[in-house]
């Protein structure tokens, strides 16, 4: 989950040409057409991938998909953008949700509307809300494919021995923190996690209704300054000092590795309470040895809950490829986001099936019956609302507005005026905006 955002300016710059994967010529296999596939999956995760790939490889015998690994997101999108509209580019590449206004302005793909249209596809199974993040006036301009969105975990034991409910549907902050103070009592320390990172603090934002920028969130026209200046704003920072100064929340920092290590430390019983990403689920539920409760992001009690922003990553097609391997990878797409595809994938990784028919299947049905807590996040993505807070901001300098609002939210936790920090926070992101809109003519 947690990424040092700082990599996507300095790895732009660098000449990548040299790392390039060798299969970028689309010589025929079989009389096959290759379609090269870049994505960033790792693990667990990559093992679905190829699974996708190869079911659909052994599905017809037009096309050969070729799935190559190019590090992670930030490692991946210079290299794309260091070949994109080349033919050294892929004809598919996966990237993160926030590069999304950065890859539709950048002139080096071919919008996923136009294959929609060419090849008449009916995008009606496919979440509403998912495809809102990837669609800009209109035009959806990559495909959904591992969405995920924040969730609440918590020990339902550790719960039970503190005397403690379970917590609702919904939670507020309030209802956290009152259980937090409850497990510190019980146990001696702090037993709750909210990691200082900039992901969070957008979707915190989301679900009280409150866009990160101006003009829709930069969907109606480029938005041109920062807005979390706000009640909102600080409803976030000062739930945070609020646990920070009873001693209830655990700080594991902001560097590359405090995802994993927050991860650890709640399936290792050292914290009982944190907030991440729904597509840890699979991680969790295998290395959990105790009852895992799963919520919708928390909220405060004065606040009607709003929803969440779509995170993951989407796919996206190569411009300037052969109509053959334009409609060879459309071909994939459409495979790999269909109802049985999307139920097992959502099985294997934890992430969203991005199909509504999915969850018609026997595959997905049985798994929510023997995984009941898999429902959570599905549930709050069916109730969020469809509005500017939820599409998500749509700005290129997404990665430097992460990094300021990680900072306010570190400095905040280790004693730093709420105000102060936010205000910064929203300045420097305000500047980071404006330098952005400026190197691109906009």
């Amino acid at each position: 989950m947690f990424k040092n955002t700082t990599k996507y300016i300095a790895l732009a710059t660098i000449g990548l040409g040299a790392v390039l994967p060798l299969t970028q010529v689309h010589a025929a296999d079989n009389q096959r057409q290759n379609i090269v596939f870049w994505h960033s999956m790792t693990g667990q995760n990559a093992q679905a991938i190829d699974r996708v790939v190869n079911d659909y490889n052994a599905s017809q015998t037009k096309y050969k998909v070729i799935p190559e690994f190019q590090g992670q997101y930030v490692e991946a999108l210079p290299k794309f953008l260091s070949v994109g509209g080349t033919s050294k580019a892929p004809d598919l590449f996966q990237s993160n949700e926030i590069s999304t206004k950065q890859l539709s302005t950048s002139g080096m793909i071919q919008p996923m509307q136009t294959l929609i249209k060419k090849y008449k596809f009916n995008t009606k199974n496919l979440r509403k809300n998912i495809l809102n993040y990837y669609t800009i006036n209109g035009k959806l301009y990559s495909m959904p494919f591992n969405s995920s969105a924040p969730v609440l975990y918590y020990n339902k034991d550790a719960f039970k021995d503190a005397g403690i409910d379970d917590l609702p549907t919904s939670p507020t902050y309030e209802q956290v923190t009152a259980a937090a103070k409850k497990l510190k009592e019980k146990s001696g320390r702090a037993k709750l996690s909210i990691l200082p990172y900039g992901w969070t603090f957008e979707e915190l934002l989301a679900n009280q209704n409150q866009t990160l920028v101006n003009h829709g969130n930069g969907r109606k026209k480029t938005a041109t300054k920062a807005t979390f200046d706000n009640k909102a704003g600080k409803n976030i920072l000062n739930w945070l000092k609020t646990n920070a100064d009873a001693g209830t929340l655990v700080d594991y920092g902001t560097g590359a590795n405090a995802g994993d290590t927050e991860l650890s430390a709640f399936t290792s019983n050292q914290i009982d309470m944190f907030i991440n990403s729904s597509a840890s689920l699979g991680n969790i539920k295998k290395d959990a040895k105790f009852n895992v409760g799963v919520t919708y992001l928390p909220r405060p009690q004065d606040v009607k809950a709003n929803g969440v922003v779509i995170g993951g990553a989407s796919i996206w097609l190569s411009k300037g490829k052969s109509t053959k391997a334009q409609k060879g990878s459309f071909d994939f797409l459409k495979f790999a986001t269909s109802a049985k595809e999307q139920a097992q994938w959502s099985i294997d990784t934890g992430y969203f099936a991005i199909n509504n028919k999915s969850y018609d299947t026997k595959i997905l049905k049985d798994a929510f019956k023997n995984t009941p807590i898999l429902a959570a996040p599905v549930e709050q993505l069916k109730a969020t609302t469809i509005n500017a807070a939820s599409a998500g901001a749509l700005i290129t300098s997404m990665p430097k507005e992460r990094i300021n609002t990680q900072n306010a939210m570190e400095n905040v936790i280790n004693g730093k005026n709420v105000d102060s920090e936010l205000s910064k926070a929203v300045k420097q992101t305000t500047a980071d905006i404006k330098d952005a809109n400026e190197q691109s003519g906009e």
